[in-house]
């Protein structure tokens, strides 16, 4: 496939979902560990957090400020000493927000296997130096199906939250 810009602005300059991607590595130590001997919960959704706001940055050129997170989905624990390899990637880029998944693993570090860890669908809103909701300047542009597909499903996300905000 082609590369192809999708958006609510095709006439933005884009970027490749490959330029934001980011990929942090953290080692599970004894100060990230809950009472039961596993990584704290809320130790991942920071590092998730941190993550998605760097590849947020990336893509918009400047701030942004988490505005929601949805579908954090844990699949298995990790331990001390595991290796934590978190891999942040836009997806979707509306007018004043881009949504972000991460995927967290668990790495074998002998074998570089990696074990799905979480995942999670976060909402940046890209801020400008007053602090206010600002315009994304980049649109998304996609180079395989896979993110493509990615962007059909964040659209679906966007109007499922814009439902339960309403219901709320």
């Amino acid at each position: 496939m082609a590369d192809q810009t999708l958006g609510p602005d095709a006439s933005r300059p884009a970027k490749r979902v490959a330029d934001s991607r980011t990929i942090v590595t953290r080692n599970v130590t004894e100060s990230d560990m809950n009472g039961q001997g596993r990584l704290f919960g809320g130790r991942l959704m920071e590092w998730i957090d941190e993550a998605a706001g760097i590849a947020a940055r990336r893509h918009c050129g400047g701030n942004v400020t988490t505005a929601a997170v949805d579908q954090l989905v844990f699949h298995r624990p990790a331990f001390r000493n595991d290796v934590v390899v978190i891999v942040a990637s836009v997806t979707h880029v509306g007018r004043t927000s881009v949504e972000v998944r991460v995927d967290s693993y668990v790495e074998d570090i002998a074998t570089s296997r990696r074990e799905l860890l979480n995942r999670a669908y976060l909402t940046e809103v890209y801020v400008g130096e007053a602090g206010r909701p600002t315009p994304v300047p980049f649109s998304l542009t996609f180079s395989n199906d896979a993110e493509q597909d990615e962007w059909r499903a964040a659209e679906q996300r966007r109007r499922r939250r814009a439902q339960d905000r309403d219901e709320a």
